[in-house]
């Protein structure tokens, strides 16, 4: 009797860590610049650290004004050394303000998250 309820213990672990990881996602962890921070200077670049890998082909950060104009970024792609980590660069200095990033990200296990953040360049 305890041989079977040791076996049903390891199947049921094993189908709830395999659920799971069905459902995961890419979900943001951290930012740079920070998600409602604020700046003293333009950043060079928008760093968004998510909490598994993800496909640059299908992912992307859209960046704008507190107007709703669009700001010109680089092409986003993973950093390099860090496949969970979405990198655009900012090719202009920002004026001060307040800035909406927008973005997509399909995770390598193929599921679409999408989400938004603001930060402010001060004078």
């Amino acid at each position: 009797m305890s041989r079977t309820l040791s076996l049903v213990s390891v199947a049921s672990l094993t189908l709830a860590m395999g659920c799971a990881a069905a459902n995961a996602h890419a979900l943001l962890k951290t930012a740079t610049p920070a998600v409602g921070g604020t700046v003293s200077a333009s950043p060079k670049e928008i760093r968004i650290n998510f909490s598994e890998g993800v496909e640059p082909h299908f992912s992307g950060i859209v960046l704008t004004t507190q107007a709703g104009a669009s700001v010109s970024l680089g092409k986003a792609d993973v950093d390099p050394a860090d496949k969970a980590t979405l990198v655009a660069s900012i090719p202009q200095p920002l004026k001060p303000g307040v800035y909406t990033v927008t973005w997509h990200a399909v995770a390598i296990d193929t599921h679409k998250t999408q989400g938004s953040f603001q930060f402010t360049v001060q004078p």
